[in-house]
């Protein structure tokens, strides 16, 4: 009877995985039709060789990855959209931290409108809030005209890598708000209670124990920001203007006006790489005690 009574969980088990199995095949078989299929014909498509009539010819060669590590023009993009996406990044954590612990310890009614505020930009395109963007940072705009006002000088700020930082600064800050919101509420608020009850001011006790019990899910928060702040397109394009170069947009124009499809291609692969290799990386700065 025990050797029975053993077997049941581990059968029991084994038909949940299976279950679990069956329910996500047919979202693995998605996936691996809609996202790596067309990620395997890109991969092919950089090894081709461009030419201008016939607009690629089959090849295996690397050539478009040597081009591109050769060009300065091509590195200094892609440093641009570093700095860019690290700019990004480390304004909407030191903007989106302090809203998502206000938020996450909030106890009122008016924490449904707070979190609607946050919420309701993401029902907005992105390029309709660009659009607004454009008219406070252009030269007679809100901006231009309140500093001609005050300074007697214009203030334009469009075209500038400011105006990009700030309109993907407020694409990205909800999803980092969002998250690390969801992350401080599965903290027991009586963690801080016990530390100030020893003795700990409230910045003390935030940094020695919400912080490091929320550090995975910033860490995660980070990580999308980042994500999305390399792969931006429509803000570059609108508030960098043509002389301001990100990654994405470039390897539209290759793309859409060269019909030089291996280089773009190979140019993506690139940058979803570089993507891949630093959002791992920066797993390496969790410390192993507070990863899982």
């Amino acid at each position: 009877m025990e050797a029975v009574a053993a077997k049941l969980p581990v059968a029991y088990g084994e038909r949940q995985a299976r279950a679990a199995t069956a329910f996500l095949s047919p979202a693995l078989l998605v996936v691996s039709i809609m996202l790596v299929a067309p990620l395997l014909l890109v991969i092919r498509f950089s090894l081709n060789r461009y030419d201008p009539q016939e607009l690629m010819i089959e090849a295996f060669t690397g050539a478009n990855y040597l081009r591109f590590v050769s060009d300065p023009f091509y590195v200094a993009v892609l440093r641009t959209t570093l700095g860019v996406a690290f700019a990004t990044t480390v304004i909407c954590l030191l903007l989106g931290l302090p809203m998502a612990y206000r938020l996450a310890r909030m106890t009122s009614r008016w924490k449904t409108f707070c979190m609607l505020c946050i919420v309701l930009p993401l029902f907005v395109s992105s390029v309709v809030r660009m659009v607004g963007w454009m008219i406070l940072f252009a030269h007679g705009g809100v901006i231009d005209n309140l500093a001609r006002w005050v300074t007697g000088n214009g203030l334009e700020l469009m075209f500038t890598p400011f105006a990009v930082v700030m309109g993907i600064v407020s694409v990205n800050l909800p999803y980092v708000v969002l998250t690390v919101q969801s992350t401080i509420e599965t903290i027991d608020p009586r963690v801080e209670e016990a530390a100030q009850s020893l003795g700990a001011a409230p910045g003390r006790s935030f940094w020695r124990v919400v912080w490091p019990l929320a550090l995975p899910g910033i860490a995660i928060a980070g990580i999308l920001c980042f994500i999305l702040a390399m792969n931006a397109y429509a803000t570059p394009y609108l508030l960098g203007g043509p002389r301001f170069q990100m990654m994405a947009p470039l390897i539209y124009q290759v793309f859409t006006n060269n019909n030089d499809w291996p280089f773009a291609s190979a140019m993506a692969i690139i940058l979803m790489a570089t993507t891949l290799v630093l959002t791992a990386g920066s797993s390496l700065l969790i410390p192993r005690r507070y990863r899982g």
